[in-house]
């Protein structure tokens, strides 16, 4: 299944060099980090609103467009799905609880 985010990552990598006028993700990238952030978050909102509905293909929609924007913002910032594979695989049956308080910050 990662397969595909794999792919994803290449294609993303590959757009850094296209022309802004050939393709959508080289147009985000030009536009610099606070567009693709406007475009994550509008996509979160538009699958907050998909998973109120009754409509399971929408929400596999609208999520599958804010995976591939946080995949965009990932690439923009020299990031791809296996840094955030790999710490999900690190937290993998370690209590939400206890990973949450290993972040904070104890002064």
């Amino acid at each position: 299944m990662s397969d595909i985010l794999s792919q994803l990552a290449a294609t993303l990598e590959a757009r850094k060099g296209a022309a802004t006028d050939s393709s959508y993700v080289a147009s985000l990238y030009a536009k610099g980090t606070d567009s693709i952030l406007k475009k994550v978050g509008e996509e979160a909102a538009e699958t907050i609103i998909a998973a109120k509905g009754d409509d399971p293909r929408q929400l596999i929609h609208e999520t599958a467009d804010l995976w591939f924007h946080t995949l965009v913002l990932l690439a923009h910032n020299g990031l791809g799905p296996d840094d955030v594979l790999n710490e999900l695989a690190r937290r993998h049956g370690i209590s939400g609880h206890a990973e949450k308080a290993s972040r904070q910050h104890k002064d």
